[in-house]
């Protein structure tokens, strides 16, 4: 399984450092949460900071737009180094022609949408993209508790893919720690996004990143 760990719970005064320390301790790709205090309350940071950071990994940097009018700032994200952008289906009312901008820039495309939308409403966008992420707690807060319901539809995206033969891989985000990411992976997600499970007080970036791996049975 494949690790994205989240910077929006890293210590930003450290950030180079924290993301060194996730590349070494061997996670796959970061992830970064881009909010506009619009489609959710919060709000974090921008192309400046994600250019900051593609500088400084040689991971693939995948943004996660939780913005509204997300296609106005695609050619940013392509200009910060980003290889994949994801984008909500609420916020995209067009979205072929989404993806088809998306695709214009080279970028890989991934789509998401809320715990309580409905699976139909990406279904017909399967075939087009790179990767589909389900959101397991509401977006736009960090350390939240997963939602359990999410398990059942992980298993039911996975099954969305899989009867198209999609290759395109199956992300989770939201409460995913050592308590859930067996739960997750058994569900069929090939990725998961994971915050405070590896960025936290309580163990070092290496160390947090050890417990997953070994709460997977992955570690030799």
């Amino acid at each position: 399984m494949k690790l994205a760990p989240s910077i929006y719970t890293a210590d930003f005064a450290r950030l180079g450092e924290q993301i060194r320390d996730a590349e070494r301790a061997g996670v796959d790709v970061i992830h970064l949460d881009i909010m506009d205090g619009n489609f959710v309350p919060n709000i974090t940071f921008g192309p400046m900071v994600c250019a900051a950071v593609t500088r400084n990994t040689s991971l693939l940097c995948e943004a996660h737009l939780m913005i509204e009018e997300p296609e106005r700032t695609f050619h940013d994200y392509q200009e910060a180094g980003v290889t994949r952008v994801i984008v909500h289906v609420e916020t995209c009312p067009h979205l072929f022609s989404t993806i088809q901008h998306l695709r214009q820039l080279k970028l890989q495309v991934g789509i998401t949408l809320n715990p309580l939308t409905p699976l139909v409403a990406l279904e017909e966008a399967l075939p087009l993209v790179d990767l589909v992420l389900i959101m397991s707690v509401e977006p736009g807060y960090g350390g939240q508790k997963y939602i359990p319901a999410s398990t059942h539809r992980i298993a039911r995206l996975r099954q969305m893919l899989d009867r198209i033969g999609s290759q395109a891989e199956l992300e989770v985000d939201g409460g995913v720690n050592v308590d859930t990411i067996c739960e997750v992976r058994d569900a069929g997600a090939s990725i998961v996004v994971v915050g405070s499970a590896v960025f936290n007080d309580a163990h070092s970036v290496a160390e947090s990143v050890r417990n997953l791996r070994d709460t997977l049975g992955e570690r030799a």
